[in-house]
């Protein structure tokens, strides 16, 4: 049977019905993927400036070579091995991170025995040649740090924190990714050539050691020492509490001196007054001591009489 005009104008009616149902679902998805993307990370921070210099070291190499790279560079103040990324949608969720964090101490402190946690890196590798990163040497500590990762997704997950970060987790040292500079491709570059980094493929770049776990945001202005913000930290290990730091030690340093200048200049000034003082005794004497400069004055003129 022929279909009517009424008929095609219904059908019609419901294709584009369907295809604008189908527009929205499709709009909602968007919004809602968008507004569930990772907003905070746990990272370790490298503070080891001598790996910061050596990355340093490779970049500027490799933009030699390539200046286009720069924004595709990792600032070195954010230099970092991430442990997991997650969507928190409120600051009670980022409240809550930070209660999880901190309550994670005793298992951490547990898994790590008391024992430092060192992390020693070496060569250049890449995923896809993408992202470039420093690679992590193969050992124990890759089984602690394995284990340490999952004992922090396992509380963030418990507490229901843990969004859309379900890749297995492959801790790398992050010093160029393309991602950053998305009009590269139109410019050509879709990759990084290994050849721009062949002088530092098999570099060994130093040992950090894991001071503590950052809670961080990806969207909050970096701090002033260029790293990103920082909602709280688990201080793990590093320079323990009882060993002084630079600033400590130049105090002490300076206690020492004045102490030796003040001993060398009370010596001088007995050795003075034994030997029948002299011309700059008086002006060696430490200023306020009224009593102790009217005694040697007087000790002085006795000996004057004697003689």
């Amino acid at each position: 049977m022929p279909e009517t005009s009424e008929k095609k104008r219904k059908r019609k009616r419901g294709d584009v019905g369907g295809r604008m149902d189908s527009e929205e679902d499709g709009d909602q998805k968007k919004k809602k993927k968008e507004s569930q993307r990772p907003n905070y990370f746990v990272s370790i921070p490298i503070t080891n400036t001598q790996m910061k210099s050596l990355v340093k070291e490779v970049q500027e190499a490799v933009l030699q070579k390539e200046p286009r790279l720069a924004k595709a560079m990792i600032p070195v103040p954010t230099l970092h091995i991430t442990l997991l990324v997650t969507h928190l949608a409120s600051e009670e969720q980022v409240e809550l991170a930070a209660a999880v964090l901190a309550q994670a101490a005793p298992s951490v402190a547990e898994l790590l025995g008391g024992r430092d946690l060192v992390l020693p890196f070496s060569g250049i590798r890449h995923f896809r040649k993408e992202v470039v990163f420093v690679g992590l040497d193969s050992g124990e500590h890759r089984h602690t740090l394995d284990s340490l990762a999952e004992l922090v997704r396992r509380r963030f997950e418990e507490q229901g924190l843990l969004q859309g970060d379900n890749r297995d987790f492959e801790p790398h040292l992050t010093i160029m990714k393309l991602s950053r500079a998305s009009k590269l491709r139109f410019q050509g570059i879709k990759r990084v050539e290994p050849g721009l980094y062949s002088d530092y493929t098999n570099k060994f770049f130093g040992n950090q050691t894991v001071e503590r776990l950052d809670l961080c945001s990806m969207l909050k202005k970096k701090q002033q020492d260029g790293y990103y913000h920082t909602e709280t930290s688990l201080q793990l290990g590093g320079r323990r509490r009882s060993e002084p730091d630079e600033a400590e030690l130049l105090r002490v340093s300076r206690r020492l001196v004045e102490d030796a200048v003040s001993r060398a200049l009370q010596q001088y000034k007995q050795e003075t007054l034994q030997n029948g003082g002299g011309p700059n005794a008086a002006a060696l004497q430490s200023p306020g001591s009224a009593e102790e400069t009217k005694t040697d004055t007087t000790a002085n003129s006795s000996t004057d009489n004697r003689k």
